[in-house]
């Protein structure tokens, strides 16, 4: 049995969000044609759910990572978090929808070494900005360039780290359970 904190408060659905809420998960459903069980925890606080969404289509439209790439950062950094539903929701996007290699999507599940030399230099410069919290080493940001990413890719890495922040320490708090849409992914730290 767990000692850590979860909150009590039931999450808000469609059928009983507040004002500032409903829109918010209205667009979710619209865009995914459900509304992710995290959404209506973090719905609690629209806040919160306004700025993930915001700044998780922002990274995904604009990071200038390509899906994979995106889908290696957020693993990174939910595995890194400990976050059971990231790593589970984003293992089914990264196998379903973003074409992450089968080997790295396991690499990354399980902790290892990715095969695949660009993306392990991506997700070693997660970590690194994760565990360094945003100072990485000079040979840890020259590592990241030589590999082919840009100075304005590391500033991504801090938009994505930022976005799964609120969505694992969320995720953390309110211990959504898993959604059937990524039922077939689940991950257990």
């Amino acid at each position: 049995m767990s000692t850590e904190y979860r909150i009590q408060q039931a999450p808000q659905t469609l059928d009983d969000a507040d004002g500032k809420a409903r829109p918010l998960l209205e667009q979710a459903r619209q865009a995914l044609g459900f509304v992710p069980r995290m959404y209506e925890s973090m719905a609690k606080a629209p806040g919160v759910l306004d700025t993930y969404l915001h700044g998780y289509q922002l990274f995904r439209e604009d990071s200038g990572f390509s899906p994979a790439e995106q889908e290696v950062v957020f693993l990174t950094i939910s595995r890194l978090n400990g976050c059971e539903y990231c790593m589970s929701a984003h293992s089914m996007l990264a196998d379903q929808v973003s074409e992450v290699p089968d080997a790295a999507l396991r690499a990354l599940r399980e902790d290892r070494e990715i095969p695949d030399a660009r993306l392990a230099a991506l997700s070693r410069f997660t970590r690194a900005m994760f565990e360094s919290r945003g100072r990485p080493s000079q040979g840890e940001a020259q590592a990241f360039l030589d590999a082919g990413f840009t100075e304005r890719h590391m500033l991504q890495v801090v938009l994505a780290l930022a976005v799964k922040t609120l969505s694992n320490y969320s995720n953390h708090l309110n211990q959504p359970e898993l959604d059937e849409a990524f039922a077939g992914h689940a991950w257990q730290g």
